[in-house]
């Protein structure tokens, strides 16, 4: 009885609401298109069992009904959770570690000057010394929290060739913000302030245990920088060095390692743990669990507290705890009774048979926690901490350390509180994010709070108690983030999880006695590309599906189109700009979904126009497809504007057509008005462009170098157009513009 409809559009526009790619993954997310080789009389057959369709089958296998039937119910249901396995089979990932080579060491780059970050009282710390036997000049740096804003002035003098942190081995709470430790703080003051100082240096922050290799306890406080790092390798790319792991009360042996790794050529490795006299490499592996049988089947018995119980979420899993036989739950949140939907979710868990009670309880106050357990009727056998919210992408260099506490305080004070006051139970389970696993852009603060919550489940199990962390994808059904989030998240490639089969992910992994498990349903050809955009990641390198999308490069399969190249050279040379221009301004269009290619201004830096990792990566696979040339990744962030990007593609398409210098300097111009005064600063161009006009000066005297001995930025830039030649109407925006 389903019909089509339309669906709205913008108010006299004909605009739509969604994007064609949003509507047909929509229109797929409840199904599973079937795979190539499957047998269709197979198919039949089990769609005949899943309708339950007894004539049919009995008719078809030749039997009488009566028995059949008897069966029938039985083999459907065998069938319905095998499907289901394979498909979440295909969410279940862990991480590992892997031995990796000691890195060689970037040639006398670790003779320049270091900078070593180093808590209070940690100032004689071997690492120090062990950075020093290299060569390099050191000056170490002590930081708290507090004081941490005025490191701009006590930076040394020239570039530095690195930064590294100890902040992180001060592991007790910060008075201020006590779900924080003082190392914690530290970092990220030291993030803000070397950006507010313009270094340019790779910044390597170490911990000691904070990670776990066999059944090692693990310090969850140390572990929330590492959640804090998989965020700054998105968000600062190109001064973003990596994690090193530390074991505790390390020789000089592993510092000798660690002076291998940080000193080691830009590129490689960024999340390691020296371990033994090894070092070893972080790795996202696959792990299914096929048809093995539980050791244990876990049923939830007695009381069962659920935080963030009224959420999406938790209302998702209370209806499995209740379906599940138990025979009470507490439901806690922040507003409790009053959160919306609370009644009629305790009506519908009380219809299954379970006594529920709804209560307004801050599970990070760890009195009113206290107080709640003490007014139960019996202490709860096992508890599920969902509580906490994702919150808009913010860099660390804009978010003031009180922001960041509070963003993961639910989730870390709330942890805490459980598992002091809780003690052994049957089943402690930590709702933890991938995040805290691959990163996620904005979220520095969300992801070390997940951290923290898979490092506290370790440490539990450490002490002999049940815990059981799950570092989850994006949820459907009305989880965790708002339907803006989730049709990005699809954009990166992170499919929604169906609640119902997620929960049997959960199921699973209590049966199976697991510690961690990342459960995630990634579309890895959407997801790649840009993950990997700015710079290479390690951490997915063991799986197979990722390295065949890395060998195997889209681009690579870009038709070779002779006739353009043929085409453009039969043209007069403003007609070639002119084709250019409007190709890679279609093609903007395309992928940004604009009104055509007039609507996109020539001048206009891509990143304005609305680019960001996901589209650059659609946007050049569509440009090397329409060119038959093979284009990086990165030709939106190479080439500021759709302006520079077609000078570029006809230098590159008529080689002997126009000046190259000429083109390069359209380019360098093109690029630079993109910048803002302070990025300008930062990336030292005023003084580079004086050095090469110094040397160009040797043509014209030495009036060039004393003209540029005290000009500012916007007089460069004038020089420039006067004596370069590129003023006039058709020039670049000039810094002095903007």
């Amino acid at each position: 009885g389903a019909r089509r409809v339309e669906l709205p559009t913008y108010a006299f526009q004909r605009k739509r609401y969604w994007s064609p790619d949003f509507l047909v993954n929509a229109a797929q997310q409840g199904s599973q298109p079937a795979q190539p080789g499957t047998d269709p009389v197979d198919t039949a057959f089990w769609q005949a069992v899943e309708e339950n369709d007894l004539s049919s089958l009995a008719e078809e296998l030749g039997v009488e009904p009566e028995p059949l039937g008897e069966v029938l119910p039985g083999l459907s249901a065998w069938h319905r959770r095998n499907r289901e396995r394979s498909v979440t089979d295909t969410w279940r990932y862990r991480t590992v570690w892997e031995p990796v080579p000691v890195p060689g060491t970037a040639g006398g780059e670790q003779a320049g000057t270091w900078l070593v970050a180093v808590p209070a009282g940690y100032g004689d710390h071997p690492a120090i010394d062990a950075l020093a036997a290299r060569g390099a000049t050191v000056v170490p740096v002590e930081l708290t929290g507090a004081d941490a804003g005025d490191l701009a002035g006590r930076l040394p003098a020239g570039p530095l060739a690195g930064v590294l942190s100890l902040l992180a081995l001060d592991a007790e709470p910060y008075p201020a913000h006590p779900t924080l430790s003082r190392g914690t703080a530290a970092t990220i003051s030291l993030v803000q302030a070397l950006e507010a100082a313009g270094v340019r240096a790779p910044l390597w922050c170490v911990t000691s245990q904070a990670v776990t290799y066999s059944d090692e306890p693990a310090d969850p406080f140390q572990a929330a920088v590492w959640g804090l790092g998989t965020v700054l390798a998105l968000d600062h790319p190109g001064t973003w060095g990596g994690l090193v792991d530390l074991p505790a009360g390390a020789g000089d042996r592993d510092l000798r390692l660690l002076c291998d790794v940080v000193t080691a050529p830009a590129g490689g490795e960024d999340q390691l743990a020296v371990r033994d006299g090894r070092i070893l490499a972080r790795r996202m592996v696959r792990a299914p669990r096929g048809g093995a049988k539980p050791s244990r089947p876990w049923r939830p018995r007695g009381t069962v507290l659920v935080t963030g119980g009224t959420g999406g979420i938790g209302a998702h899993v209370a209806r499995w705890l209740a379906a599940g036989g138990a025979e009470r739950l507490v439901l806690t949140s922040r507003r409790g009774p009053a959160a919306e939907g609370a009644a009629e979710l305790a009506a519908e868990l009380d219809a299954l048979g379970t006594r529920t009670t709804v209560a307004a309880c801050d599970v990070a106050d760890r009195e009113a926690l206290a107080a709640l357990l003490a007014s139960l009727p019996e202490p709860p056998a096992a508890v599920v901490h969902a509580a906490g919210v994702m919150h808009d992408p913010v860099r660390l260099a804009d978010m003031s350390i009180e922001d960041y506490a509070e963003i993961g305080r639910a989730k870390i004070a709330g942890a805490v509180n459980l598992d002091e006051l809780t003690g052994d139970l049957d089943a402690f389970i930590l709702f933890s994010s991938g995040a805290a696993v691959w990163g996620s852009a904005g979220q520095a603060a969300y992801a070390g709070a997940n951290a923290f919550l898979d490092a506290l489940a370790q440490r539990r199990r450490s002490r002999g108690l049940a815990a059981t962390s799950i570092a989850w994808g994006t949820w459907g059904g009305g989880g965790m983030v708002d339907a803006d989030t989730e049709v990005h998240a699809r954009r990166l490639g992170l499919r929604s999880l169906d609640p119902a089969p997620a929960v049997g992910v959960l199921q699973q992994a209590l049966d199976h006695g697991e510690s961690h498990l990342v459960v995630a349903d990634i579309d890895w050809e959407r997801f790649v590309p840009a993950y990997v955009l700015s710079r290479p990641r390690p951490l997915l390198d063991a799986l197979p599906e990722v390295r065949a999308i890395l060998d195997g490069d889209p681009a690579d399969a870009a038709p070779r189109d002779s006739d353009l190249a043929g085409r453009l050279a039969g043209m007069p040379e403003a007609e070639r700009s002119r084709v250019l221009l409007d190709l890679v301004r279609a093609q903007v269009a395309a992928v940004l979904e604009y009104d055509g290619a007039a609507t996109v201004e020539p001048r206009r830096a891509f990143k304005e126009l609305g680019f960001d990792s996901v589209t650059a990566v659609d946007f050049r696979n569509r440009l090397s497809a329409a060119i038959g040339r093979k284009l990086p990744t990165t030709v939106v962030f190479d080439y500021a504007t759709p302006a520079a990007l077609a000078d570029h593609l006809r230098a590159e398409l008529c080689p002997d057509a126009g000046d190259p210098v000429e083109a390069e300097l359209d380019r360098l111009e093109a690029m630079v008005a993109s910048l803002s005064s302070a990025e300008i600063e930062r990336a030292q161009i005023v003084t580079r462009l004086r050095a090469v006009l110094n040397r160009l000066g040797a043509a014209d005297g030495t009036a060039v170098a004393e003209r540029l001995e005290a000009a500012t930025a916007d007089d460069v830039f004038d020089f420039i157009d006067r004596e370069l030649g590129l003023a006039g109407p058709e020039a670049p925006v000039r810094t002095s513009d903007l």
